[in-house]
């Protein structure tokens, strides 16, 4: 039986001679090596250590895909690059990092886990374990509507003002109206980029995510330079399903990618809320199709979101102030006696009786209720509507 030649070792590139021996620059190695979510190298690394896998990639022992990218990974380069920026690497252990994230690493629904990033490039001064302990994920269409983005904006500012910090993907529309808000108030907000924390994706937008690396937060797992793809904005999904509490999405079509973000949740068992829209309006068939078949949480408001998201039984909604009307509270025959009073004039107990359908003790019974609670008014002729009936609706 003839055995397959071993193949010979390869040189070890300059570049990574230190990561082989520093779990940090090991994983932002990693971070540049292999593309997010994929979910053999995160076994890898999880099974033998970020060096140790490094090394059997750079010895020959891994999927080809590992090692394209080998002589152009300078993991000490992007450290000092995102320093540069005014950035920061974090990594699993460090006190910044988000223990949420591990939860990407278990299987909750049978299927593949997600899988958690190898390390995150941080811009921006806000603690991101501590932003991100309190949060919601505010996602939906970046060709969003005046009232997706109204509504994005006014729940930006009630979760701001409630201690939440906003999590969104720093994208148009939806995206950007929640992340405005939120700054707009001195809430703390946090976007997740599908590129490198040192580039300005969308261009239009740069304005807005330069605040954020001022005053909250630019977060990535892929390292500086990186491009954004379209496989790497749905894997970003994944990272803002998991850095928050739950997620809601504001306005999105029936394909619209915010749904990716809203089925991360699921399978991390986090809660989706979906805000409704006008029947009406395609921008919105996203949202009402997960009510309908994906069993959302309606959320039409700040004070809900926190109800949905917050600690239980500590964040009840706020009921809604309304006017009373005049014959709020009574009971089904109170009811009945209450509207056969007259306005003016006195009506006897027979005709009460008549009129209401009940008999004269049981009248006579009601209506010194209905006296009692200002419903009712005795007068020389009878009986009258009392003060309580005058109440505008």
């Amino acid at each position: 039986m003839t055995r397959r030649p071993v193949p010979a070792q390869r040189p070890v590139p300059p570049a990574l001679r230190a990561a082989l021996d520093d779990d940090r620059l090991a994983r932002a190695a990693w971070s540049r090596l292999a593309e997010p979510g994929d979910g053999a190298a995160a076994r890898l690394v999880a099974e033998v250590g970020a060096p140790l896998a490094l090394e059997a990639v750079v010895t020959g022992r891994g999927p080809e895909r590992w090692q394209t990218r080998l002589h152009e990974t300078d993991p000490a380069g992007d450290v000092a690059a995102v320093r540069a920026a005014g950035g920061r690497l974090l990594v699993p252990g460090d006190a910044e990092w988000p223990t949420t994230l591990a939860d990407l690493d278990v299987d909750t629904t049978g299927e593949r886990p997600l899988g958690a990033p190898f390390c995150l490039w941080v811009r921006g001064p806000a603690d991101l374990a501590d932003a991100t302990r309190r949060s919601a994920a505010l996602v939906g269409s970046r060709a969003a509507t005046a009232y997706g983005q109204h509504v994005a904006a006014e729940l930006a500012v009630g979760l701001s003002d409630r201690g939440f910090a906003v999590v969104s993907g720093g994208a148009f529309g939806i995206d950007a109206a929640a992340h405005r808000s939120a700054l707009a108030v001195e809430g703390v907000s946090v976007a997740v980029l599908a590129c490198g924390v040192d580039r300005s994706y969308p261009a239009g937008n740069a304005a807005l995510l330069a605040r954020l690396a001022r005053t909250g937060a630019l977060v990535s797992e892929v390292p500086p330079g990186a491009t954004p793809t379209r496989w790497r904005f749905l894997e970003r999904n994944r990272l803002i399903a998991a850095l928050t509490r739950g997620t809601v999405v504001v306005e999105a079509a029936w394909r619209s990618g915010a749904l990716s973000t809203a089925d991360r949740a699921e399978r991390l068992l986090r809660p989706v809320g979906a805000v409704p829209g006008p029947v009406t309006s395609a921008a919105s068939a996203g949202c009402h199709r997960l009510l309908r078949e994906r069993g959302a949480v309606c959320v039409t408001s700040a004070d809900e979101v926190a109800e949905l998201l917050g600690d239980l039984g500590r964040e009840p909604v706020r009921a809604p102030r309304v006017r009373a009307r005049p014959f709020d509270g009574l009971e089904r025959d109170e009811l009945r006696v209450a509207e056969c009073l007259p306005r003016r004039g006195g009506g006897g107990l027979e005709q009460l009786a008549r009129d209401s359908g009940l008999d004269v003790p049981g009248v006579q019974a009601i209506l010194g209720r209905l006296e009692l609670s200002g419903h009712a008014v005795r007068v020389e002729d009878g009986w009258r509507r009392g003060a309580a009936t005058e109440v505008v609706a």
